[in-house]
Order: structure tokens, then sequence, then C-alpha cells
């Protein structure tokens, strides 16, 4: 299906300014207002709707964030106070550049960071949160504080991003199964545990499981995948008589669905459903079948 040229895409690409931009940076939540979005919002959504680096809204918008990262520009956004900001948004801008293309040496300098980091804190073959905190300070140069959650916690959408495909192959799986089995999920994806399914399967919650899941199937170590196999399974266990997915109403959400112009019809719903659940089985079958 080609989702690029609907009015969904029209409507944001439209907005983006001469910059690159679509104004403040930080902001995973939904769109705010009609004609008002963070850059973050904009680039979920383009995303869910099918862009990729080739397309020139994408690439202006990398262009984008790496003069932010470079110090070229500077984002509008107002500093935070419970974390280091500037680290922070080294972070955010690096995730979001690697999501779209792994050829920036900025973001991938940033990778390198949090790669040396993480590989660290499971060296000894699961977790450890001493090492973590230890290579933290010595690897970014700051005082790990554990009040502040999102760089305290590294299970959360930016590092998730940002180390994909990174890893050393016999690390991945052990920080794959970690976050897999967090009791609080995906920090700004999903709050729950991923190895819980949600209960009911057309549901808000459904939809969130999903977009967490999705972050995790484009690792492709083998050994990562085996361990979404669950899913896949789930998955097929849902399908409607005809083959296919319906998430309900409830899963439109701005970001990921809906992608055709209108549910007003349920063909409509089941279509961008089946296509969103199709490439996630893909994902995880092909890496299964390497």
């Amino acid at each position: 299906m080609n989702y690029k040229d609907g009015k969904w895409a029209k409507k944001i690409t439209g907005l983006q300014r001469d910059d690159g931009s679509w104004g403040y940076f930080h902001s995973l939540s939904n769109p705010v207002a009609a004609n008002r979005m963070t850059t973050e919002q904009a680039l979920r959504r383009l995303q869910a709707l099918g862009f990729t680096i080739d397309d020139s809204v994408i690439k202006q918008a990398v262009n984008y964030l790496d003069n932010c990262l470079t110090g070229k520009t500077k984002p509008p956004d107002r500093g935070e106070k419970n974390h280091n900001w500037k680290v922070y948004t080294e972070l955010m801008l690096s995730a979001w550049i690697r999501i779209f293309t792994d050829k920036n040496a900025g973001a991938n300098q940033t990778a390198a960071k949090w790669r040396a980091i993480i590989e660290t804190s499971f060296a000894g073959g699961k977790y450890d949160h001493d090492n973590y905190i230890r290579n933290f300070e010595n690897v970014l140069k700051i005082k790990f504080n554990p009040r502040a959650g999102r760089l305290a916690d590294f299970v959360h959408f930016y590092i998730v991003s940002l180390l994909t495909n990174t890893l050393d192959k016999k690390i991945e799986p052990l920080f794959f199964k970690y976050i897999l089995e967090h009791k609080t999920g995906i920090y700004y994806v999903y709050g729950k545990k991923l190895t819980d399914l949600p209960k009911i399967f057309q549901s808000k919650g459904t939809d969130n499981y999903l977009a967490a899941i999705e972050l995790l199937a484009n690792y492709k170590n083998p050994e990562c995948k085996k361990q979404l196999a669950f899913i896949a399974k789930w998955l097929n266990q849902n399908r409607l008589e005809t083959n296919k997915w319906d998430l309900g109403k409830q899963a439109k959400d701005d970001i990921h669905l809906p992608l055709s112009d209108s549910w007003r019809t349920a063909e409509s719903r089941i279509q961008d459903c089946s296509y969103r659940i199709g490439w996630l089985l893909n994902q995880i079958k092909y890496v299964e079948n390497q």
C-alpha cells in the first residue's frame, strides 16, 4: 500500500518549515492541535505512513536534526531541569537520525557512547546496574542521578532506537530479553511488561503494545527475533476469518493509525490494521528464516 500520497501525508508535509523542522522538537505525545505539531510527532507520523530517508521531507528533517546535533542551530525547546538536558538532547537527536539513516557520523558517535555503556553493563551475562552507573559516568562525563528517570533507566524509546543493530551479537539478545521483561515496558511507548500480552486485542492498549514491538522488530539479530515468536503466534491467533486484522476504532491514535484517508468504513480500518500487522510479521519472519 502507498499511503504517502494521502491526506495525512499532505497535511504534515505542508506544515514543514523551511529549516526542515515543525517548530518545537521534543514531544512523543499525540498532536496538540489541528495545525500544530512537534518535529518528533511529525516524524513518527511520517514513518508510520511509510516515509524513508529517500523522501525529500525526511532528508530535510534529518539535515535539520544534524544541524542541531552539530551546533549549527539550536532546537527551540526549553531545557528540562531533572536531567542533563545537553546529553539528553544529543540522545534524542541522534536516535531520530538513526531511525532513518545509519550513515550520520554525529549520530553514530552518540550510538558508540551508549553501546559502550550498555555492553559493559551486560558483560557478565546479565544486567549489572553498578556497572551501568560506573560506565554511564565514565563515558558521558556526568554524575549519575537516580531520580533523573529518563537517563537513570535506559529502557526507553531513544536508547532502544539508537542502539538498533549496533550491539555485540552476544550482548544484544541479553539486552533484548531485559527489555521484554522490563516491568514498566519501554518508556514513552508502552508502560507495561512486554511479555504480558494485552488482554483485549481490539483496544488502545494493543495499539501502544504494537508500537513497542515494532521498535524491537527492527533488531535483525536472529537470537533477538526468536524472542518475538510468541508475538507472531498471538497475532496469528487474532486473525479474522478473512485472514486480516482489526484493532478496532479505539486504535486510532493519529500517529500509527489511521493510514487511509478515512475510517468511515470498516474495510478501510481493517486494511490499515492488516497492513501494519503484516509488516510486523514480515519483520519477525524475515530474520527467523535466516
